[in-house]
């Protein structure tokens, strides 16, 4: 490429070529080695993430092994206070079936008649049971029948309502189909008939403007050859000396033309070189853009990447940091939970101890007393439990049906508590007659200025005092028995 720039007549031009050359062999090497330098550092990238990937993934094993562990310990610990619950509950279990054993092994006989008499009960309970669920059944199926023939009478009324309704708009929707298509036939007569009327119209003044515009394009030019024709012929005369001093002048032009066609030879040659040089250097500089804006190109796309990757991890971290605080929260609420459950179960034992080892041997052996209610009794309260609640309180009770026995033990000892309270609140009441009693003794006994001052028992004579004021007899306060009502009963009438 040097060398036919050395031919040419332009030595300046090969000089600025040269620098041109030499600038872009720079500029492909510094190419090369930023080329070389995103290798270098897109490896490095690489290496780093896959390095940063690993080491995540190590750390994140160790937290799962550390939190296994944790884990086991709780359990274990967990299971250890378990199995301690459990031997000790094992072994009060086995102590009161022991005593239970002995107690029934002494009163054999009085749990068989016992057995004999709830197996009685339960017998006829299913039979009320049975008795209640058939007459259950009769209603249920004579509503169901009843409502299938309601259904199957609206079911038939509304058929044939729906095929009549169905005929008249079938009816309706023909007769707005044959309307609709005479109206049109009518219409697309009447719009051909318009289209061809409008058509001749049209047809006729055209043919009338283009025989006047003929008439009137034949006269012109006619009078434009005739003009045309004295112009030339002026022209002619007036030209005779000029055009003999063309012919020399033509071949002067002919030789000098000669000598330009070489000369433009040499400079076609010369242009062709420079423009072939000129598109190896578009093309040079082309691919050399194109290259770099392909370097640019994959070196954003590899920045995105790892501004994204970049961010990918810091969210990881992000959720990883907050899902281990979360975990963290939970844990020590769930730790908190189960501390609150183990010391509250650990109260209800104790509880259930103490009230244990209060309970009576007949409570231990029968621990659920016998209802005390009559046959008919009986029988409206399971008819009362049979129907269906109304109230939110009623429909609430029955999704506890299944506390029964615990309620059953509840309300006995809860009856026995105010029973013990009425006892105690009689016997208030005699302790306070007893002590009045006693009082008005003493200070009947008792001779003194505030003694004879006040009514002496002593000196009463049918039931009137020497001063003449009357004493109140003393009335003995009858104790009142204590009265049994079962809490299955008030309930009955409450619902």
């Amino acid at each position: 490429m040097p060398s036919k720039g050395r031919k040419g007549p332009a030595t300046p031009g090969l000089s600025e070529e040269e620098r041109l050359l030499l600038m872009q062999q720079k500029l492909l090497v510094a190419e090369e080695q930023s080329k070389k330098k995103e290798d270098v550092l897109r490896q490095f990238l690489k290496d780093k993430l896959a390095k940063e990937e690993h080491n995540s993934t190590i750390n994140a094993n160790r937290v799962n092994m550390q939190w296994r562990q944790l884990l086991r310990e709780a359990k274990a610990k967990e299971l250890r206070r378990d199995i301690e619950i459990l031997s000790q509950t094992f072994e009060r279990v086995v102590d009161c079936k022991d005593h239970v054993i002995q107690v029934l092994a002494k009163d054999l006989s009085e749990a068989e008649a016992q057995h004999a008499h709830a197996l009685r009960s339960h017998l006829h309970n299913i039979d009320q049971l049975l008795q209640v669920q058939r007459c259950r059944l009769r209603y249920l199926e004579e509503d169901y029948n009843t409502e299938l023939e309601a259904l199957k009478k609206e079911f038939e009324t509304e058929r044939r309502m729906i095929v009549e309704q169905h005929a008249q708009e079938s009816r309706y929707l023909e007769d707005v189909m044959l309307a609709m298509e005479q109206n049109v036939g009518e219409s697309d007569y009447e719009a051909r008939l318009e289209f061809q009327s409008t058509r001749d119209d049209i047809k006729n003044k055209n043919l009338e403007e283009k025989h006047y515009l003929r008439v009137q394009l034949e006269g012109t030019v006619e009078e434009l050859w005739r003009r045309f024709q004295q112009e030339l012929k002026s022209y002619t005369e007036a030209t005779e000396d000029r055009k003999v001093a063309f012919t020399a002048l033509k071949q002067k032009d002919e030789k000098s033309s000669q000598e330009i066609e070489t000369q433009m030879r040499k400079l076609q040659k010369i242009q062709d070189s420079i423009s072939v040089l000129k598109g190896r250097l578009a093309a040079h500089l082309r691919d050399s853009e194109e290259r770099n804006r392909r370097l640019r190109e994959e070196k954003e796309v590899v920045l995105k990447q790892l501004q994204k990757l970049k961010s990918q991890m810091s969210q990881a971290r992000a959720q990883a940091r907050s899902n281990l605080a979360k975990l963290t929260l939970d844990s020590s609420a769930a730790l908190k939970e189960l501390n609150r459950v183990e010391k509250k179960a650990a109260r209800i034992l104790r509880l259930a101890e103490m009230c244990r080892k209060l309970e009576t041997e007949e409570e231990k052996v029968l621990p659920f007393y016998t209802s005390l209610l009559s046959a008919t009794e009986q029988q409206e309260a399971q008819q009362v439990l049979w129907e269906k609640p109304t109230e939110p309180l009623a429909q609430a009770m029955q999704d506890y049906a299944g506390l029964e026995r615990f309620w059953q033990r509840y309300n006995k000892v809860r009856l026995e508590q105010l029973a013990l309270e009425q006892e105690r609140a009689a016997l208030d009441q005699d302790n306070e007659r007893l002590r009045l009693l006693l009082r008005q003794y003493l200070t009947g006994v008792s001779v003194s200025e505030e003694a004879l001052s006040q009514p002496n028992t002593l000196l009463i004579l049918n039931h009137w005092s020497s001063r003449g004021s009357a004493l109140p007899a003393p009335a003995p306060a009858p104790r009142p028995p204590p009265c049994i009502i079962e809490a299955a009963h008030i309930a009955s009438h409450l619902l």
